[in-house]
């Protein structure tokens, strides 16, 4: 019945929208034809068209919600919030070529990856999930709104770290952003749990990426404005289109508390609510979604049945090989050696982070703690790790063997003679069984 009750939800606030394809105008793509008048979804509507597609429930999109649970925790009461924009790298534009949006089945397109049937309508057009293009930051220890345990996205590149909070993902799903002269996009999926980063740069091209609207597997699939080839958010690749068979380079990202990474990282940049959007941030448009017991929105494929469709695991993939790790289990070890590939990784829990889809409020939902994933060798020397039962005010919370050094959530030394060594970050991803399984269906469960 539950399941019934989301798929109405969607479909009725899809057939009472109307508006233009945003396609057309916005920031940094060039104008494409829009689709027709009968089909659009404005972005800027009162309804929230993206929480349509899966949420039991839809919320005023600027209603004021009490959080229970949380508290707003470390901003320095004595700095004055900062507005910082970034110099972004854009892409290249759009280019004479057929839109796999319009016509996925154009016989110019070499052959496509997947079932192009089993790319599904979740509702908006292109874009009505609006993507930023022009993200604006503050420095972190001058946020006062952000909850302790609220999940926020933590992507490093070239020394330089920065915070994407979840509660604004969820309403946008990408981030067209630059670090230095890297061009990267960050992608969040509600539906499937999941969190990528990628390089925008393809050799000879630079893309920009927006929201097909449309779900493959129950998970996002983006488009490039450039040629408007349909990708997968969750493997990066070009399924259909002018690009198809193109991979973007992942880059690994983490899920953690906002708490965790304020205290790593209090100079660092945060993804703020100055998005050109009115949206009610800081509230799940998902509320329930986050349940073991329920089916995917739009999930038309078969469910591995070695565990339930929505147990959240942690999934690695590298090389050849894939392994899916329940978090629930890893918990109680707090860390664990495993080989992946013929490689030994140490991957690490850590209580604190709230999981973002349960309540209504992000941050009252339960806590599923935070993971990283790192290949144990600093220094030249292999490390063997353990959790420190220590409540380490410098945020130690793991410590190796061989020196004594503590290490935080996110890989960095804090304390010992290692301190100030960075692991090396092993792309990762949590999120549902059931995205992981069907995407990577050789993949194997550890249970520890």
């Amino acid at each position: 019945m539950r399941n019934l009750l989301f798929t109405l939800v969607a479909v009725v606030l899809l057939a009472t929208a109307c508006g233009p394809d945003e396609r057309a105008t916005v920031q940094g793509a060039a104008a494409v034809r829009p689709l027709s008048e009968t089909s659009g979804v404005a972005a800027e509507s009162e309804q929230a068209h993206a929480p349509s597609r899966g949420a039991p429930q839809v919320d005023e999109p600027h209603a004021t919600l009490a959080v229970t649970n949380a508290t707003v925790c470390g901003f320095d009461e004595d700095l004055e919030p900062d507005r910082i924009e970034v110099a972004q790298i854009p892409g290249d534009g759009r280019e004479n070529t057929v839109s796999a949006l319009d016509f996925p089945d154009d016989a110019s397109f070499g052959e496509p990856l997947v079932d192009l049937n089993r790319i599904l309508s979740g509702g908006p057009p292109p874009d009505g999930i609006p993507p930023i293009d022009a993200p604006v930051f503050q420095t972190a220890n001058t946020v006062d709104w952000i909850h302790c345990t609220e999940p926020v996205l933590a992507l490093s590149v070239d020394g330089e770290t920065r915070a994407y909070p979840v509660q604004i993902m969820t309403w946008h799903e990408l981030v067209n952003d630059t670090f230095g002269g890297v061009p990267v996009a960050v992608s969040y999926c509600p539906l499937c749990n999941s969190a990528l980063a990628y390089r925008r740069d393809l050799g000879d091209r630079i893309v920009t990426f927006g929201t097909s609207g449309r779900l493959f597997n129950s998970s996002l699939a983006m488009y490039d404005r450039e040629t408007e080839s349909m990708w997968t958010h969750f493997n990066g690749t070009a399924v259909v289109g002018t690009l198809v068979g193109t991979e973007l380079e992942l880059l690994p990202m983490q899920t953690l508390s906002w708490r965790s990474f304020l205290q790593a990282n209090p100079e660092a940049l945060v993804l703020t609510r100055e998005t050109g959007h009115e949206r009610s941030y800081g509230q799940n448009p998902y509320s329930g979604y986050d349940d073991v017991t329920t089916s995917p929105f739009l999930f038309d494929g078969e469910n591995d049945p070695r565990l339930p469709a929505k147990e959240r695991i942690v999934g690695i993939r590298r090389g050849d090989d894939s392994a899916a790790i329940v978090p629930e289990s890893l918990a109680s070890a707090g860390v664990l050696a495993t080989g992946v590939d013929g490689e030994l990784l140490s991957v690490w829990h850590l209580p604190g982070t709230a999981t973002a889809l349960e309540e209504r409020a992000i941050a009252d939902g339960r806590d599923v703690g935070a993971v990283g994933v790192y290949l144990p060798m600093a220094d030249g020397q292999a490390l063997s790790f353990m959790s420190s039962n220590e409540s380490a005010g410098d945020g130690g919370n793991f410590v190796d063997e061989e020196t004594g050094s503590t290490w935080n959530i996110q890989g960095l030394a804090v304390g010992g003679p290692l301190e100030g060594h960075q692991l090396e970050r092993v792309e990762h991803l949590d999120t549902f069984w059931f995205a992981l399984a069907a995407f990577e269906p050789d993949t194997r469960v550890i249970n520890p």
